[in-house]
């Protein structure tokens, strides 16, 4: 999976990631290391974008394993398919039992979770490991050690080593600070919320039906309301390419206070956000912020 840097950059932008040095240096020295990539970052800045863009850039499948809390090695690693071993069990006649147990505990009744598909993969997969902050420290143990060998222990089966080592992308969104040792295990990332120029590149990229000047509104106003009002939410970047996308179905090429107005709920998903910005600035407000902007 040998890839430059300028192959990378243009890859991830060629499938509407638009990226900075910061960020294309640091996805290539992942790479290039074989470490695992940490990306940390408010929720909507484009962190699980860089695995799933990571994994069309090298053709590669992309296995995901969304963390949660009360997530367990059984859920993350492997399970034994419990009906299938007792419908074996119910079917067998005068068959050692010795026998019967390797059978039902061979792998055809194992049933691969992400971390073990990951490292079983023919092929290295992308392993985006999906808000690890959500999960305990006990699991983060776990999951270091897995990443630290690239090899799980089956008691009924023995140790599998990895065939590839697979590229690892873990985001967090900082819930919780993570331990010492898995940063040290990883290239660390974070992410902020775009300039205005970088959105309004990404509003061009993946909303292109949105003109120049609209995009360039657009990118205006949220970077108003992101800097200016203190929000619940702050609009992440898929709010803004939905916005975008509404405009253009609008068939608008101009913000308008009444645009504002009978839109702004496509960017603020949160009653007390709306009537935040209502009684902060408005629809008025947030129109002439953005048209000072222009000039």
């Amino acid at each position: 999976m040998l890839i430059g840097m300028e192959e990378l950059r243009q890859g991830m932008e060629a499938h509407g990631y638009i990226c900075d040095d910061e960020i294309v240096v640091t996805v290539y020295l992942a790479l290039r290391l074989q470490k695992p990539l940490l990306v940390s970052g408010a929720p909507g800045v484009g962190k699980t974008e860089i695995a799933k863009v990571l994994s069309k850039v090298l053709d590669t499948e992309l296995i995901r394993l969304q963390c949660y809390e009360g997530l367990d090695e059984n859920k993350a690693l492997y399970e034994w398919n419990y009906q299938r071993q007792l419908l074996k069990i119910q079917m067998a006649r005068d068959v050692d039992v010795s026998q019967l147990e390797r059978d039902i505990f061979s792998r055809e009744y194992l049933l691969e979770r992400p971390l073990l598909k990951a490292i079983q993969a023919e092929r290295p997969p992308v392993l985006l490991i999906d808000e690890i902050d959500k999960t305990d420290e006990e699991f983060e143990a776990f999951l270091f050690e897995v990443l630290s060998d690239f090899q799980v222990s089956i008691p009924e089966l023995g140790t599998l080593v990895a065939r590839q080592i697979p590229v690892v992308v873990l985001t967090s969104n900082g819930e919780r600070e993570l331990s010492d040792g898995l940063k040290r295990r990883c290239i660390f990332l974070h992410i902020d919320y775009p300039s205005r120029e970088k959105e309004v590149r990404i509003i061009r990229t993946r909303v292109p039906e949105a003109g120049e000047r609209l995009a360039r509104q657009i990118a205006a106003a949220v970077a108003f309301i992101r800097a200016n009002l203190d929000l619940n939410k702050q609009p992440a970047i898929a709010e803004t390419l939905d916005w975008a996308r509404a405009l253009a179905v609008l068939n608008a090429d101009r913000m308008s206070p009444d645009l504002i107005q009978k839109t702004i709920n496509l960017v603020l998903k949160d009653k007390e956000d709306l009537d935040t910005l209502a009684r902060e600035v408005g629809a008025e407000g947030l129109f002439q912020a953005v048209r000072q902007v222009e000039g």
